[in-house]
């Protein structure tokens, strides 16, 4: 097995109500859009077609709390392929506390694109007709859901996203989870 790649992780958070992120940040017909090209799509339970609109979800809840995850690799000059096992363990850390405060909030929370962390590669239920086998772990991401999640990368917390360039890593990767909910804003731990 490789050792892991060296890295540090820097959480920030933006907390606003619920009504105003949906009304600047989300897109729905763009971003359904990009879905519809995506290979997941309607091939994880994670990923679009939703069964319920997911603005229906939204309007549930009052608070958004929106935290942004930026992974700095300690190395530079590292191929894209290195992505993934930078971002899995930020996934699982972050994860693990969004369900947390779920669970404590009653709130909603949404995570990452991308594949599923409950499933091996390749073996979700759902291409099949069959139920989710982890419906409470997985969340659909942010940008499943319409949003956009450069303008609120930039907007919100200034960081831009970057992107590979030449088979290489950025600078920088940047994952974007929220939770919404309807009563005092949990303390996300850094």
């Amino acid at each position: 097995m490789t050792p892991p790649t060296p890295y540090r992780a820097e959480d920030f958070t933006v907390i606003l109500p619920v009504t105003d992120y949906v009304a600047r940040f989300r897109d729905a017909e763009r971003f359904a859009a990009c879905c519809r090209a995506c290979p997941n799509y309607g091939r994880s339970w994670g990923c679009p077609p939703f069964a319920k609109d997911p603005a229906e979800t939204f309007a549930d809840y009052r608070t958004a709390l929106l935290v942004a995850t930026k992974i700095i690799p300690e190395t530079s000059d590292l191929p894209l392929q290195e992505a993934g096992r930078l971002i899995r363990p930020e996934r699982i850390r972050l994860e693990r506390q969004l369900l947390e405060l779920e669970r404590r909030t009653g709130g909603r929370a949404f995570s990452y694109v991308g594949s599923c962390l409950y499933c091996p590669e390749g073996s979700c239920t759902r291409p099949e007709g069959l139920p989710c086998r982890h419906p409470e772990r997985v969340r659909p991401s942010l940008e499943a859901c319409g949003f956009d999640i450069g303008r609120t990368t930039e907007e919100l917390f200034g960081i831009p996203l970057l992107w590979g360039t030449d088979g290489k890593l950025p600078a920088y990767l940047t994952l974007v989870c929220a939770l919404f909910h309807n009563g005092e804003s949990p303390v996300w731990k850094l």
